[in-house]
């Protein structure tokens, strides 16, 4: 380094930096936590680039480079690599610990050898930046083998929420506005506005990594009848699967990825800070009234140990900006409604990922995130009602792809699959799929739904989830049977998502689902049930049919932004969409929330199923079995 430039040595940051420094190197040959903290409030208070290398357990780590005022830093990295490992509660304790201690003297790994090629890697990755030259160390960090000299350059996100350098803004109306734009449609008979052959390099490569990984590992399910991939989005006290299922494993996984990503916007605000902390009375005017999603009964907040308390309207609460299509104005929305893991420790209700979606433009994020609250509201609205849907023949569509699919769940996993069309007064074609084992051990009934502009659309989405449990939740099943029955005789058991789909694995829950069930009724055709109404070429107008739709049944439809800069970066957008009046998902048959919601009254006599409105009373008491 000395023939490029003049070099200072300092044995510590205590005395400063040297204020003509262009560039800084903090090196150890042991892990010093505390060291690269202090390094980060110096350097970046004087504005100088640095890069760091030091060893810990046996490895070597060189990077990241990072520039004052962008995102990006070691603590970034550091959390990065924190989460992606297995062990991460224990190696926090001991970055705290190493903090407080200095950190580790020496590592006892740190070989003569393996120093040197951290040496020559350092010096190279400095030449290259002080020529001016793009370093390969800008949001990379190297990890170096001690042992065998095997290295890799890993990848790694900054964090939005780093106490270093993210740079999040404040959650403002202006921000929360939403001017529909013009989304094409990648081809006639798509729905997306980008293809995932063109996702595919940025998706694996920006967000899939067992080091540093935004998602730390991935999982092939070759039991399941369909392609069948998952992958984890690592939390610090869990692990969240997110799972993507197409007729190609490659596509798989670029769908688990982006339910992956979809879940992590959706958990808590990490592309905006909450700034709005009030009681609705004094919001009023231009927020959202909570009590119009759904509450839970008196008597449900009145039982002993319920986790929620009755929503105040005196009482503050966090706020998020959203937008209102009904009003064409910024509106202001309970964080703990936008965000499904968000209590903020003023819980009324549970919200669940309901209405949550990813796309390629903010558009299509839009349109798939309604898709989903119509998809539940529907299955929850027929269940509720006891709804006696159109049963649908699946070979009517004319689709050779719905076809293989029907056939091949039959062949392979053995269960015949019934559609119904349980579309509501919205005239958005909504599917419920039911499959039936035809063999004798097993889960004996999986439901499922879909929704979409395209019914058949809806019906293979609807057949897609139906196959995720048909032959990898057997075992279970079997081994908690004794579990299920008690569920069966005792509603209030059922506590867990998981709990609703496995009680209709019994063969004797089959009696609760006879209103669809019913053989007398001749099967329907897809065209005798649904009017295609005119395909545009842009989601966007796609989006404005749907919007149009809501409006004149007078249901306001409001979309929080949940992106993040995680996904910013790559024109990627999340979004939550919540429409007052609709039925809201929940899990755990004591979280169910229908007061406040009279549709579920009134639209069976809408649809002429009922002569007239029903009476709570005569509402379906069973859990619901939404998987």
């Amino acid at each position: 380094m000395s023939e490029l430039c003049r070099t200072i040595r300092l044995s510590d940051l205590k005395d400063g930096v040297p204020k003509t420094a262009a560039f800084a190197l903090v090196l150890h040959d042991a892990w010093r936590p505390s060291v690269h903290r202090e390094a980060e409030t110096l350097l970046r208070a004087a504005g100088i680039p640095w890069l760091r290398g030091f060893v810990a357990f046996g490895e070597g780590v060189v990077g990241p480079l990072v520039r004052p005022g962008l995102p990006g830093c070691t603590q970034c990295a550091d959390t990065r690599q924190l989460m992606a490992g297995r062990d991460r509660k224990e190696m926090w304790m001991l970055r705290h610990r190493l903090g407080e201690a200095g950190g580790i003297p020496s590592d006892a790994w740190a070989s003569l050898t393996g120093l040197s090629q951290m040496a020559f890697l350092l010096v190279a990755e400095s030449q290259k930046f002080l020529q001016g030259n793009r370093s390969g160390l800008e949001e990379r960090m190297f990890f170096i083998d001690m042992k065998t000299l095997k290295s890799k350059s890993h990848f790694f996100l900054p964090d939005p929420l780093c106490p270093v350098c993210g740079q999040l803004p404040e959650d403002t109306p202006d921000t929360a506005c939403i001017s529909l734009k013009p989304s094409p449609k990648i081809s006639e008979k798509s729905y997306r506005c980008r293809s995932l052959a063109d996702l595919k390099d940025i998706l694996v490569e920006d967000y899939l990594g067992f080091k540093t990984g935004f998602l730390s590992g991935k999982m092939v399910d070759f039991v399941s009848p369909f392609a069948d991939v998952s992958v984890n989005l690592p939390m610090f006290d869990h692990d969240e699967p997110a799972a993507g299922r197409t007729h190609s494993y490659a596509e798989s996984e670029l769908t688990a990825i982006m339910e992956g990503l979809e879940r992590y916007c959706g958990m808590a605000p990490r592309g905006k800070k909450t700034m709005v902390i009030e009681s609705y009375r004094n919001l009023a005017d231009h927020a959202l009234n909570p009590v119009t999603v759904g509450m839970y009964a008196n008597e449900q907040y009145m039982q002993s140990n319920f986790p929620f308390k009755p929503f105040h309207p005196d009482e503050p609460i966090d706020w998020v900006w959203g937008y209102s299509f009904m009003r064409q104005n910024p509106i202001l929305v309970p964080q703990q409604l936008a965000y499904y893991s968000s209590s903020c420790g003023q819980g009324f209700v549970y919200e669940t990922s309901n209405g949550c979606a990813l796309g390629g433009s903010l558009e299509e994020a839009i349109f798939y995130g309604i898709m989903e609250v119509v998809e539940r509201d529907s299955f929850l609205l027929t269940w509720y009602a006891k709804l006696p849907l159109p049963r649908i023949d699946p070979h009517s569509a004319g689709d050779p792809e719905l076809d293989l699919m029907i056939n091949r769940l039959r062949t392979v996993a053995g269960f015949d699959v019934h559609l119904y069309n349980a579309t509501m007064e919205n005239g958005i074609p909504s599917i419920w799929a039911l499959a039936k084992n035809k063999k004798q051990k097993g889960i004996n009934l999986i439901c499922a739904a879909g929704a979409h502009q395209d019914p058949v659309r809806a019906a293979k989405s609807s057949v897609h989830e139906l196959s995720g449990m048909m032959l990898t939740l057997n075992e279970k099943f079997h081994a908690n049977r004794e579990q299920y029955e008690q569920m069966y005789h005792n509603p209030w058991l059922v506590r867990e998502m998981e709990d609703h789909s496995m009680l209709y694995s019994l063969p004797q829950a089959e009696e609760r689902l006879q209103f669809l069930l019913e053989r007398n009724r001749p099967l329907r055709t897809f065209q005798e049930e649904f009017n295609r109404t005119p395909v545009h070429t842009d989601l966007t107008d796609e989006l404005k049919d749907v919007l149009l739709a809501f409006r004149k049944l007078n249901l306001d439809v409001i979309v929080v932004d949940q992106t993040t800069p995680e996904l910013k970066r790559n024109d990627l957008h999340c979004v939550k969409v919540l429409i007052p009046g609709m039925l809201p998902m929940t899990f755990g048959h004591h979280l169910t929330r229908l007061t406040g919601l009279e549709r579920v009254l009134k639209v069976p006599a809408m649809l002429g199923y009922t002569d007239q409105p029903l009476l709570p009373e005569q509402l379906n008491s069973q859990p619901h079995p939404f998987p």
